[in-house]
């Protein structure tokens, strides 16, 4: 699909296609017809929670409506996506053994899935792209050879490639292919034994409903991970902990996604108490990274998904990162903090913020589509464009 025309010019086709009003939309979807009009005509930017309400609303998916996966119009982007088709047939494969395929020492194999790691937390979707699909044969070859112990080890090895072939293809807007990946890494969790495994894989299961815009399963999905684990919060172990906190940021999304904000705040508060608990392993935990500061990014997240950008930027003020933050956690922020600037009603500041995070994680913020949004809608804004709004819009892809 065409990044040059954005979502709410999406809406409207789709919402002809099927014969409905603005105002049959904003019923069928739970918003108001003011926000379809404002979405529509380019005024306002589509939330995620607006884009998924009305995907659900027409029968389509919500990355229909977003547009993605973006056409590859540059060898860049060609190369960025290349290893997509082969991480797809690995994971068709993933409980098949690897014939032919011969597997070196365990330890230089871990070597190089700490290395994918990294370039995950890096945003370095190349490397990603190009290194992975070879890694996931070798590992999915491992855990059919070994047993035991060796085997519950290779699984381990298995859920991190799983969860950065979801960060992947998430973020290039192959949102089958992720939740498929979701799906294999709760298989893999499952083989390993893992707790925190387990509740990783719960947390990206719930985070596929949210963004389906079937927000009250996921808080009953979430519910439910949440009072299985319970038993196990009262004592010092980190990995019951992190996992009791991040599922309770992943529950605050969808509160905050389905209008409650008391909800969202309460889950945000419980998180907050679980991350002073855990102490100062900020972006320590290589599987959750939840801590205190990566908490603090998630509040100022959970308050843009309220559309409250002047609260989002209040919990940004004080907000300091430490030196181990990953690109991608510290480039959602300044994407978050933008699209917060934008509801506030300051275009300089959105825009100097989205050159923060094009900086800070380039590819990461050239292909996300809230970025596109928030330009679709300065431009709109700006009696005259600049040069500057100009030139990253194209460099978004946005421009002619």
């Amino acid at each position: 699909m065409s990044t040059q025309i954005g979502v709410g010019q999406r809406v409207a086709e789709m919402r002809k296609l099927v014969g409905w009003s603005q105002p049959r939309l904003a019923a069928e979807a739970h918003v108001s017809v003011s926000l379809v009009r404002a979405v529509e005509q380019g005024r306002a930017p589509a939330s995620a929670a607006f884009v998924s309400s009305c995907a659900r609303a027409l029968k389509v998916a919500p990355a229909e409506l977003l547009g993605q996966p973006y056409p590859r119009t540059t060898t860049e982007q060609s190369d960025v996506a290349a290893g997509i088709a082969v991480i797809r047939v690995e994971l068709a494969a993933h409980d098949l053994p690897a014939p032919g395929v011969e597997t070196r020492p365990f330890a230089e194999i871990a070597a190089d899935v700490a290395q994918i790691r990294r370039h995950r937390r890096e945003t370095n979707f190349y490397r990603l792209s190009s290194e992975l699909p070879a890694l996931l044969t070798e590992v999915r070859a491992l855990v059919h050879s070994t047993q035991g112990r060796q085997r519950e080890k290779g699984f381990l090895l298995l859920c991190e490639l799983y969860t950065s072939s979801r960060s992947l293809a998430h973020k290039l807007g192959y949102t089958d292919l992720a939740t498929l990946v979701v799906e294999r890494m709760a298989w893999a969790a499952a083989m390993s034994g893992s707790r925190l495994w387990m509740a990783c894989a719960q947390f990206h299961r719930a985070s596929v409903l949210t963004s389906a815009g079937d927000w009250h399963t996921a808080a009953a999905y979430l519910d439910k991970c949440r009072h299985d684990l319970e038993p196990e919060i009262d004592g010092t172990d980190l990995e019951s902990l992190i996992s009791w906190g991040s599922l309770h940021l992943q529950s605050g999304l969808a509160a905050a996604r389905s209008g409650n904000r008391d909800a969202a705040d309460a889950h945000l508060a419980e998180a907050q108490s679980t991350a002073a608990r855990v102490g100062t392993l900020d972006f320590h935990d290589p599987v959750m990274n939840f801590g205190r500061a990566n908490t603090d990014i998630w509040s100022v997240g959970l308050a843009v998904e309220m559309l409250d950008g002047t609260e989002a930027i209040k919990r940004a003020e004080n907000l300091i990162l430490p030196a181990n933050t990953p690109k991608s956690r510290a480039g959602h922020l300044y994407i978050d903090l933008a699209r917060a600037f934008l509801l506030h009603g300051d275009r300089t500041k959105t825009l100097d913020t989205l050159n923060t995070a094009r900086k800070i994680a380039p590819t990461q913020t050239r292909y996300h589509p809230m970025v596109h949004e928030t330009v679709r809608v300065l431009a709109r804004q700006e009696a005259r464009s600049t040069e500057s709004l100009r030139g990253f819009a194209r460099w978004c892809g946005l421009g002619q």
